[in-house]
């Protein structure tokens, strides 16, 4: 793993392809508390159970089914439409505009991509929000992946495909250090964006991280700026 950006290592890269939460917007922000909230409040209102039992079973579908949903929808049948309008009814007015990461974008050439588990609707919300909306070409979301959540590799090929992406000449941003190793056995370049939570450091290990970047705003500032002026 390496921390410090290097430009050569990323001149032929034509695709920039980011996940978003977490990863566009610092953890701090702590968009994830608010949503691990309503996901629970989801979960005792749908199955009609008490919020600390509720809180068991969506940590439970999460780690079985790489995402609270779809649990939900395996073991109970349950229509996504309710549940992703409710977890990503969100205050985000505190999420200040990211100039900086605004700025970095916008002097990396090629396509820029949001490849989440979260909604189309969310991912647009949030990133016009942080003042970068414009730079995203596509958003593949969890309708777009069938509600089959990143690690499972059937996403990240149909992703690739639907987008017409060579993932050799691709570089993928991401916070959960797992959904990073499909992304590498396709011949992505990966960047791992860490935060304090345990899932981000799951197999966090491994020659599937090429680049750690604590900072994103700071780590494309840094790479951008090691970029050869052009003649």
């Amino acid at each position: 793993m390496i921390k410090k950006p290097n430009w050569q290592d990323f001149d032929h890269i034509d695709v920039w392809i980011f996940d978003l939460d977490n990863t566009l917007y610092p953890s701090h922000c702590d968009l994830f508390v608010q949503m691990d909230k309503k996901m629970g409040e989801f979960v005792s209102q749908y199955l009609q159970v008490e919020y600390d039992e509720a809180k068991k079973i969506q940590k439970e579908y999460f780690s079985e089914y790489g995402t609270t949903l779809n649990g939900l929808m395996h073991r109970h049948g349950m229509d996504a439409a309710a549940y992703l309008e409710y977890v990503h009814d969100l205050e985000i007015d505190h999420i200040e505009q990211d100039i900086k990461l605004n700025e970095a974008l916008d002097q990396l050439d090629g396509r820029k991509v949001i490849f989440t588990n979260a909604s189309d609707a969310h991912a647009r919300n949030i990133s016009k929000q942080i003042g970068i909306d414009h730079h995203f070409d596509d958003i593949f979301d969890i309708h777009q992946s069938d509600f089959i959540p990143k690690p499972e590799m059937s996403v990240y090929k149909k992703f690739l495909e639907e987008f017409d992406i060579d993932p050799t000449k691709s570089v993928f941003f991401e916070d959960m250090a797992k959904n990073l190793k499909p992304a590498h056995d396709l011949g992505m370049k990966t960047v791992w964006i860490p935060n304090k939570a345990h899932w981000s450091h799951e197999q966090s290990e491994g020659e599937h991280i090429h680049y750690v970047a604590d900072d994103l705003s700071q780590w494309l500032t840094d790479l951008v700026s090691d970029k050869p002026a052009k003649s």
